[in-house]
């Protein structure tokens, strides 16, 4: 392991200590189900949101009774494993955070991959490792984060990596790809292309039932879903106390990850929600830096053509 004991490489992923290594193995050879939905994304780029909007959509809009409720239809494959999806009321969507070359693929399954700018999706995950004790970071600057971010240092490897492998395949019949700033601003148009994307009858409900329509728009908001950050640090505690067990018999660890593990997350998992607050953390140097990153990793892509403004 390296940062600390934190981070470690594995059946080429990068990954930290708060992924188990069998789970993570046991996700990595899941064969998809004919009518496997999956939503896809690298951390923090909206998959809570799209886990949110997929769900809505399958349910009329009616939002879920509670967190259990909601982790049971949108199950995280390398959190969870195959038995959470194995379980998993259908129809439901299964999260993963795989770039392609590692995700269970079949023609008979569908994948939606969310993606936002690399600035924003920085910031968010600076913000989010800050807020779970097992990362040990909660004292640690935006700028030292930066460094991790721009080498591919973080969860799940290399930013620019990641896009591409999902970008190379957006023309593909069951692939939808779509960002988050597109959602942001317009939402009603971005769910109905989701709907349409699930399935004919999803989107034709929508435009001949427009108050359901609404009731996915209110149900998806971001104020909606801050409501659900006590519910999701409570599921997280519940959750890493029912793994601790298992992990420890299964992977050597110190006493001191065993016990980060156990902390409560501090911040909230829905945060801000919004475009541009990257320029709140930037530096000028950073914004060269990323540039430079951008141009190295991207060339030969017309990935950042999905934002139009970088």
């Amino acid at each position: 392991m390296s940062a600390c004991g934190v981070y470690r490489e594995q059946d080429g992923l990068y990954i930290s200590c708060i992924f188990q290594e069998p789970v993570i193995k046991e996700g990595l050879a899941y064969k998809p189900k004919p009518g496997d939905v999956f939503i896809v994304s690298y951390p923090k780029c909206g998959t809570t949101w799209m886990q949110h909007i997929v769900y809505a959509i399958y349910n009329d809009g009616i939002p879920p009774k509670d967190m259990d409720d909601f982790m049971k239809r949108a199950p995280f494959l390398e959190l969870l494993g195959t038995a959470a999806v194995e379980s998993m009321p259908r129809p439901g969507a299964i999260k993963t955070h795989l770039p392609y070359h590692l995700q269970p693929m079949s023609p008979k399954a569908k994948y939606i991959y969310v993606t936002r700018n690399p600035y924003d999706c920085c910031v968010s995950f600076y913000h989010h490792t800050r807020s779970f004790p097992a990362y040990r970071f909660a004292q640690e600057p935006f700028d030292k984060f930066f460094d991790m971010f721009v080498e591919g240092k973080v969860d799940f490897g290399d930013y620019f990596d990641h896009q591409i492998s999902w970008y190379d395949h957006r023309n593909d019949d069951n692939v939808l790809v779509i960002t988050y700033e597109e959602l942001k601003m317009d939402p009603r148009a971005g769910i109905v292309k989701i709907a349409d994307f699930l399935g004919e009858s999803y989107g034709k409900k929508l435009r001949e039932q427009p108050e359901v329509l609404e009731r996915i728009l209110n149900t998806t908001s971001l104020n909606t879903m801050k409501g659900f950050n006590e519910e999701f640090k409570k599921w997280t505690e519940k959750a890493s106390r029912l793994s601790l067990d298992r992990r420890a018999r299964q992977i050597p660890m110190s006493a001191q990850v065993a016990e980060d593990l156990k902390k409560p997350m501090t911040g909230d998992f829905v945060r801000k929600g919004i475009v541009g607050d990257w320029k709140n953390h930037f530096t000028a140097d950073q914004i060269r830096r990323m540039k430079e990153r951008i141009a190295e990793k991207t060339k030969g892509s017309t990935v950042m053509s999905l934002w139009d403004w970088h």
